[in-house]
């Protein structure tokens, strides 16, 4: 359902300017999951400086946005526990928030603590 030429006329005599964005899918990214809207009808419109997209109708999924688990390397443990003598718990959660880069881990163990 597209907003007619008529009704745009009249939205436009009130100050909003409309527009039909000609839209294939509308993916919304929440931080657990991904929404996906599959042939909506989206309309925006621009009402005294503040623009508005509204989205109706089409076919909409869900998919969860699980998070690739890292591989934490038991050396990179080890080496780690070591350069920083943090306990091994520390270094392994320092490790997976790094995505494995010992050098961040490392990093984000000692910051703050002056030499």
């Amino acid at each position: 359902m597209k907003v007619s030429p008529k009704d745009l006329k009249k939205l436009e005599k009130m100050g909003i300017k409309t527009q039909n964005i000609d839209a294939l899918r509308v993916i919304i990214e929440t931080p657990n999951e991904r929404i996906v809207i599959e042939s909506p009808m989206v309309t925006k419109a621009n009402v005294m400086g503040q623009e508005a997209i509204t989205i109706v109708g089409g076919t909409t999924r869900v998919e969860s946005k699980a998070e690739p688990k890292v591989e934490v390397n038991e050396d990179d443990v080890r080496f780690v526990m070591e350069q920083t003598g943090k306990p091994e718990a520390q270094v392994r959660e320092a490790l997976s928030k790094a995505n494995g880069d010992i050098a961040k881990a490392i990093l984000s163990l000692t910051e703050g603590q002056g030499s």
